[in-house]
């Protein structure tokens, strides 16, 4: 029993120290996920009005005065690099491309911003500058902390209630503006302006879909990203404890696991659902390992109900399944949290969260592995029987 209490206190540190930074993560998530509301511009400007734009990373700023039917943007595009365009447009015509009044910004290589206004008239269009069909000024932009912002003031038609608009981003190679990306959320970037509501048409279905994909990320790496990789460590490392910590390993093994794998489900139920509620959500690779985690995970829990007897003689044949099984959804775990994360683009205080954890679990693995190795050798075993014998002696 004294050996089988540190290393019952040792798994519940672990689980702590994951735990903890875990739940500090999602807080800063959810804290960063209104940072269209919360965001100051550098020179104090203030909007009356604000939207999360549900695609590629945006946020539309504005105040509308009917008055002088002008209409104030700062149109805000983030994680972007010094070699993106990005562009927003009203299209006064229809919905989509064709036809779009837009503002376009890219940074230059001298760290000054161009900023130009160009029509679009074709899917072909090279961006090329030119004039607007409705009266535009005070345009200008800006590069800080990979966020690119387009300033302007448009002058719209008189009793104007609403507007189509489209934002994009594109590759810039040596001061040429590349082709923007023709899937997913490239063709997704359109919405509808209500300027008398202030509210865009794309914003609540963005707002559900943004939670709906912070919900699936998060069950996920709780699930597949610690609390499997948990339970695989309390099997292999409190079993060479030795009887003293059985059963104390298979109950910890069982209560990390099978939660886990519930846990995944759902992540995996709300993954699924984002791919046939929302069009533009389409990761074949992601959607994949997910797939194949599923079907890996029910077989595990699956051979719990048909696990032999210990001296059975299909056991050793059961336990080379089993661990075989275990190590590869370990690694498709870790791969396809990282790929979510390519994906999803959370914030940066989320991925290095969940860096330390991985990084941690990794290490500790590396350190109890040696452990056990020197556990099964006998090397502590043997310096600890000498250092008794030399005690006894003296």
């Amino acid at each position: 029993m004294a050996r089988q209490k540190p290393a019952f206190l040792f798994c519940l540190l672990m689980i702590t120290c994951f735990l903890v930074p875990t739940s500090h993560a999602l807080s800063t998530t959810s804290a960063n996920g209104s940072s269209c509301s919360n965001f100051a511009f550098p020179n104090n400007q203030v909007f009356a009005s604000c939207t999360d734009l549900p695609y590629l990373d945006s946020f539309l700023h504005w105040t509308h005065n009917p008055s002088s039917s002008t209409l104030h943007i700062a149109y805000r595009h983030s994680h972007v690099s010094s070699s993106t365009w990005v562009a927003w447009g009203i299209n006064p015509t229809s919905e989509g491309m064709i036809g779009t009044q837009a503002i376009v910004a890219n940074p230059k290589p001298d760290g000054t911003m161009a900023v130009f206004t160009t029509s679009v008239s074709s899917y072909g269009t090279q961006l090329q500058e030119g004039n607007l069909s409705f009266p535009i000024s005070d345009l200008s932009a800006s590069f800080l902390d990979n966020q690119i912002v387009i300033y302007a003031v448009i002058e719209l038609p008189e009793n104007t209630t609403s507007v189509s608009h489209v934002w994009q981003d594109g590759p810039v190679s040596r001061s040429t503006l590349g082709m923007h990306q023709v899937s997913g959320n490239h063709l997704q970037s359109m919405g509808t302006l209500n300027l008398s509501s202030a509210q865009d048409s794309a914003s609540h279905s963005g707002s559900s879909k943004n939670q709906l994909k912070i919900t699936h990320g998060v069950l996920n790496t709780v699930s597949w990203g610690i609390m499997m990789p948990l339970g695989f460590m309390a099997a292999r490392y409190l079993k060479a404890v030795g009887p003293k910590a059985d059963p104390l390993w298979f109950y910890l093994h069982i209560t990390l696991q099978l939660p886990g794998y519930l846990l995944g489900m759902a992540g995996g139920a709300t993954g699924l659902y984002l791919g046939v509620k929302f069009s533009g959500v389409h990761h074949p690779c992601h959607m994949g390992i997910g797939i194949t985690l599923f079907c890996l995970g029910l077989l595990q829990i699956s051979a719990l109900f048909l696990r032999p007897a210990k001296d059975h003689k299909y056991r050793n044949l059961w336990n080379l399944f089993h661990h075989l099984t275990g190590y590869t959804v370990l690694l498709l775990s870790f791969a396809n949290i990282w790929v979510g994360f390519y994906i999803l683009k959370p914030t940066k205080a989320w991925i290095i969260v969940y860096g330390i954890i991985s990084g941690t679990m990794i290490v500790s693995t590396i350190v109890l592995e040696v452990w056990k190795k020197l556990t099964r050798d006998g090397t502590i075993n043997g310096a600890n029987e000498a250092s008794t014998t030399e005690e006894n002696i003296v």
